[in-house]
């Protein structure tokens, strides 16, 4: 099997969107909520988006962060490529762009109690509270994001 990472182009909004809706944990009630658009904005404008094509096939995962409001925005893998080490590369690869560009705090939400709550703590992350939808509230520093 045949990983190949790189920047999201506008041309793979739709498979981002198609993996985006297969997730298991923190699915939109909505699809309609994160339409095209906000992809490209986000990918194009606001931040850097990056995606994960195995074998050729099409994108299997992608992470988008957001330098303006210092934010993950996506990080989503196809549950079929799962415990692969995809989302960690993603996420490995956005933190580093990011923190190229800032030393900024991050900060990020998921829904607590969850693969993915666990899987940002092992990277680093720090809960730091909650929103008012009650995602965790997580916390990114460049000093523990070095030292890993």
């Amino acid at each position: 099997m045949v990983m190949k990472f790189r920047y999201a182009e506008l041309s793979d909004i739709k498979q981002m969107q198609v993996v985006r809706n297969l997730v298991k944990e923190n699915r939109l009630r909505d699809p309609g909520l994160v339409t095209d658009e906000d992809v490209a904005i986000y990918i194009s404008e606001r931040g850097k988006g990056w995606v994960c094509d195995v074998d050729g096939e099409g994108v299997v995962g992608f992470s988008i962060i957001d330098l303006q409001v210092k934010s993950v925005w996506a990080l989503f893998v196809d549950p079929a490529f799962a415990e692969m080490g995809i989302g960690k590369e993603l996420h490995r690869i956005m933190m580093e762009w990011y923190f190229s560009q800032t030393k900024e705090n991050a900060v990020l939400g998921t829904a607590p109690n969850t693969r993915a709550a666990k899987f940002y703590e092992l990277q680093g992350w720090t809960p730091v509270g909650s929103y008012p939808n009650g995602e965790v509230k997580f916390e990114l520093t460049y000093f523990n994001w070095h030292k890993q």
